[in-house]
């Protein structure tokens, strides 16, 4: 799998390039690393939970619907789950 094939693959976000791949790589390793992140997701809820923190954090996350700092970590967890799978499917 060659992830350049699109011309306009550097001039996408990676929100964009992640998707593009998701559709075209194995869907095995595609679901496998969307559950592991999904499980981090569940983790740090109950990390947040045990700390009494469950009601903050859906304030939070409410509030920061549009921020540069959560808008820059959720590109680097697409970034991530592409290079994962695309490791994989080599």
């Amino acid at each position: 799998m060659n992830i350049f094939d699109d011309d306009d693959f550097m001039s996408s976000t990676p929100r964009e390039s992640y998707f593009s791949i998701a559709k075209t790589a194995n869907q095995n390793i595609v679901d496998a690393e969307l559950e592991k992140m999904l499980r981090r997701l569940a983790v740090a809820e109950k990390i947040l939970e045990e700390r009494d923190l469950a009601d903050e954090h859906e304030k939070q996350v409410k509030a920061l619907i549009i921020d540069e700092d959560i808008n820059n970590r959720l590109n680097s967890i697409f970034i991530e789950l592409m290079g994962n799978i695309v490791t994989q499917c080599e």
